[in-house]
C-alpha cells in the first residue's frame, strides 16, 4: 500500500519532467526562429543601408570628380591664357631684338665705313704734320741763325710779350666794361634809390638796455625796497627785470636785455609809485594788468605797421611779433621802424624795376621778425625768421627773401636782392646805427691790413669812417692798366672776408714822378 503511491508519484514526476522538457525545447526553437528572423531582417536592413551609403559615396565622389575637373579645366584655361600672353610678349621682344640687331648691324657698317675714312684722313694728316714739322725745324734753324737766339729763349720772350699784352688788353677791356656798366647802372640805381629814400620819412628812436623811472622823492626808494627787500624781490620776480637803486637822486634804473619786459616793469613801477600802495600782492596784480595791456599794445603796434604798408592777411602771431620789434633795437636803431623802412624802400624799388611790389614789401617788413624771438631760440635771426615764415604759411618767395637777406643762403629772386639792398640802405643811412668803438676800430685795421696784403701796394688808408679805402700803389710794380684789376681783386676780397653795412669804395692812386736838376 505504501509502495504504489510512491511509484505513481515517480511516474507523475517523470511525465511532468518530460512534458517540461518538451515545452522548453519548443520555446527554445521558437525563440531561435524569431531571433533568426530578426537577424535576417537586421542583415537585410544593414545591406540596404550599406548599399545606400555606397550609392551616396559614389554620388559624392562623382560630384567631387566633376568639381575637380571643372577647377582643373579652369586652371588649365587660365594657364593656357598666361602661356599665350607670354608667347605674345616673347614674340614682341624677339621682333624688337631683331629690329635692334638690324640697327646695330647698320650702325656697325656705317661705323666701319667711317673708320676707314678716318684712317685715311689720319694717314694724310700724319703725312702733313711730318711735312709741317720739317718746315718748322728748317724755319727755326734759319731764325736761330739770323737772330742768334735759341728756340727756348725766343719762345720765352714771345710768351712774356704775349702775356703782358694780354694783361693790358684784358685790363683795358675790363675797365671799359666796368666804366660803361657803372655809368648806366649808377645813374639808374641812384634814381631808384633817391626816389625811394625821398618818399620814405620815418622817426627813429634810440633804445638802450636800461630804463629810468623818476621818483617824486628819495623816500620812495625805501618803500620800493620794502621790509627786508620783499617788495623789490617781488617786482623783480614778477617782471624778470633787475632794479638798480643807487645814489642817483629821485630815480630808479631798470636793467634787462628784453625791452618788452623792461617796459612792463617801468610802467608797473610808475603806477605803483603813483598809487602809493606798494606790497607783494599789489605788485603782482599791477604787473599782471600791465602785461595784459602790453599784449594789446603789441598787437596795435603790429597792426599799425601793417596798415601803414597796406599789407593784408598776416598771421595774428606775426602781427604780435612785429609789435615786439618796437621795443627791440639793433645798433641803437629801432627794429620795427627799420623793418617798415626796408619794406617801403623794397616796395618802391620793386615798382621801379617791374618786380612784385607786394612780395617785396611783405618780405621787407618780415625780414627781421626773427629778432623778436632770437633771445629764446638758438640760431641766426634770418634762419629763425624763415622758420617763423613757414609756421605763418608765408609764400616760398617771402621765406627765401627772409633767409637770404644776410646771405645765409644765396638770393635767387629779384625781391630777395631788393630786400638785401633796402636793408643795407636803411642800416647805412648816417645816424641810423651806432657801432661799438672797439668793433669799429678793428674793422678799420682789418681793412688796411687786407689792402697791404696785395703786391704793389705801398700804403693803404681807411677813410670816410670805413666807407672808403685809399691805396697808394708803387708805380714800378703796377701799371695803369693793372690798377683796374688790382682794385677789383681788393674789392672781391673785402666782400668775401669782411662784414660791414652798406658798401666800401676802393680807390687806387698811382703816380710817376720824374725829377731832374739843372746845374
Amino acid at each position: 500500500m505504501t509502495f504504489m503511491p510512491v511509484i505513481t508519484f515517480a511516474v507523475a514526476a517523470l511525465a511532468g519532467a518530460g512534458a517540461g522538457f518538451y515545452l522548453s525545447k519548443n520555446i527554445r526553437k521558437k525563440l531561435i526562429s524569431e531571433g533568426q528572423k530578426q537577424a535576417d531582417s537586421l542583415i537585410a536592413q544593414a545591406k540596404q543601408d550599406g548599399a545606400d551609403v555606397i550609392r551616396e559615396a559614389r554620388l559624392e565622389a562623382k560630384e567631387s570628380l566633376l568639381k575637380m575637373k571643372d577647377e582643373f579645366e579652369s586652371q588649365t584655361q587660365q594657364r593656357r591664357q598666361e602661356i599665350q600672353n607670354l608667347e605674345k610678349r616673347f614674340r614682341q621682344k624677339e621682333e624688337n631684338i631683331d629690329r635692334k640687331l638690324q640697327l646695330i648691324e647698320q650702325r656697325e657698317t656705317l661705323h666701319t665705313k667711317r673708320k676707314t675714312e678716318l684712317d685715311k684722313r689720319e694717314k694724310k694728316l700724319t703725312e702733313k704734320e711730318q711735312k709741317i714739322d720739317e718746315l718748322i725745324k728748317q724755319q727755326q734753324i734759319a731764325l736761330e741763325r739770323i737772330a742768334g737766339l735759341s728756340a727756348a729763349e725766343a719762345k720765352r720772350i714771345i710768351i712774356t710779350n704775349l702775356e703782358d699784352e694780354a694783361k693790358r688788353e684784358a685790363a683795358l677791356r675790363i675797365k671799359k666794361i666796368i666804366d660803361n656798366a657803372n655809368e648806366v647802372g649808377d645813374r639808374k640805381a641812384k634814381e631808384i634809390i633817391s626816389s625811394a629814400i625821398q618818399r620814405c620819412a620815418s622817426e627813429h628812436v634810440a633804445e638802450t638796455s636800461v630804463s629810468v623811472v623818476d621818483l617824486p622823492n628819495d623816500e620812495m626808494k625805501g618803500r620800493i625796497i620794502g621790509r627786508e627787500g620783499r617788495n623789490i624781490r617781488a617786482l623783480e620776480i614778477a617782471t624778470g627785470i633787475d632794479l638798480i637803486i643807487d645814489d642817483t637822486p629821485e630815480a630808479v634804473i631798470l636793467s634787462g636785455f628784453d625791452a618788452v619786459r623792461r617796459e612792463v616793469a617801468a610802467t608797473a613801477l610808475r603806477r605803483l609809485v603813483s598809487d602809493g600802495r606798494i606790497h607783494p600782492a599789489r605788485i603782482e596784480e599791477v604787473v599782471a594788468k600791465v602785461k595784459k595791456e602790453m599784449e594789446h599794445n603789441l598787437k596795435e603796434l603790429g597792426e599799425q605797421a601793417v596798415f601803414e604798408l597796406g599789407i593784408t592777411h598776416l598771421h595774428p602771431d606775426a602781427i604780435k611779433l612785429l609789435g615786439r620789434l618796437h621795443y627791440r633795437t639793433s645798433y641803437a636803431q629801432n627794429v620795427l621802424q627799420h623793418s617798415k623802412e626796408v619794406a617801403f624802400l623794397a616796395g618802391v624799388m620793386a615798382a621801379e624795376l617791374g618786380a612784385d611790389v607786394q612780395i617785396a614789401k611783405r618780405a621787407g617788413l618780415l625780414h627781421d621778425i626773427g629778432k623778436a624771438s632770437d633771445h629764446e631760440i638758438e640760431g641766426s635771426h634770418a634762419r629763425i625768421g624763415a622758420d617763423l615764415g613757414k609756421r605763418f604759411n608765408e609764400k616760398p618767395e617771402i621765406i627765401h627773401a627772409i633767409a637770404a637777406h644776410h646771405n645765409d643762403e644765396p638770393p635767387r629772386t629779384i625781391e630777395a636782392i631788393l630786400v638785401q639792398s633796402a636793408d643795407a640802405l636803411s642800416a647805412a643811412r648816417p645816424g641810423a646805427r651806432r657801432e661799438i668803438l672797439e668793433t669799429y676800430v678793428k674793422r678799420l685795421q682789418r681793412l688796411e691790413e687786407l689792402a697791404h696784403s696785395f703786391r704793389g701796394v705801398e700804403k693803404a688808408y681807411a677813410i670816410q669812417a670805413g666807407r672808403e679805402v685809399r691805396i697808394i700803389a708803387r708805380p714800378e710794380d703796377i701799371s695803369d692798366a693793372e690798377m683796374t684789376l688790382l682794385a677789383r681783386e681788393i674789392a672781391q676780397r673785402i666782400e668775401k672776408e669782411l662784414e660791414y653795412p652798406g658798401e666800401i669804395k676802393v680807390t687806387i692812386i698811382r703816380e710817376t714822378r720824374c725829377v731832374e736838376y739843372a746845374k
